[in-house]
């Protein structure tokens, strides 16, 4: 009942990337009315776990329903984000913290099956809303090949010609959103994790593309 009822609001915008997301607080003040409503209870916890040599910070929902839910429980649900060795602007704890926020966001994710479907921010009719979007077909999905290397572009710290990095140059030629984005920062963290391991492979289309294997 409360995940068909929850609507969490994206109501945080990243100027880098250039969309709109939720953060776990977003989500937790969308959802305590409603743990209110059916007298429920949630919490969540965070632990410091070692894998690989490297320090995850580990998220745990952890969700009581009643009777009137129709749910058994308690039910948990647990994410995991990777601590960074270092980021620009940021100490130690705030390294951490992150962490924590980002993994506390995708165990909610999962406690109540939250989607990509619209929610309240695309009813706003303010003008920054009302504006015309640019037309979806203007932009192509980036080709296979092109995705390897401009994410090797991003891990190397390359630029194109015109100046763009691997990430502004996906953005600048080719069709992206929110799930594209992610996709594209999974797979250059994927690729930095590699090639700190010794394991980082040339990123050409017979090693990136097993179709043309």
């Amino acid at each position: 009942m409360i995940q068909a009822k929850l609507k969490a609001p994206k109501d945080q915008y990243n100027s880098f990337g250039k969309y709109k997301y939720r953060s776990a607080e977003s989500i937790l003040e969308a959802v305590k009315p409603l743990l209110q409503e059916f007298n429920c209870t949630l919490w969540i916890t965070d632990e410091m776990v070692e894998v690989g040599g490297r320090v995850y910070v580990k998220a745990t929902a952890c969700f009581t329903p009643t009777e009137v839910t129709g749910m058994a429980g308690p039910l948990k649900v647990s994410a995991f984000a990777r601590e960074s060795e270092s980021k620009a602007g940021m100490d130690a704890s705030q390294i951490t913290g992150s962490a924590s926020s980002y993994a506390r966001k995708y165990a909610l994710n999962g406690l109540f099956a939250i989607d990509d479907t619209k929610d309240a921010d695309a009813l706003n009719t303010s003008p920054d809303y009302t504006k015309p979007a640019p037309a979806p077909a203007s932009k192509k999905e980036c080709p296979e090949e092109t995705w390897w290397k401009l994410v090797k572009m991003e891990v190397e710290g390359l630029k194109s010609k015109s100046g763009l990095s691997g990430l502004q140059y996906l953005q600048a030629k080719y069709r992206t959103d929110e799930t594209i984005l992610a996709k594209f920062a999974g797979d250059v963290q994927m690729a930095r994790d590699a090639r700190e391991t010794q394991d980082f492979l040339d990123l050409d289309e017979s090693e990136q593309n097993p179709k043309n294997k």
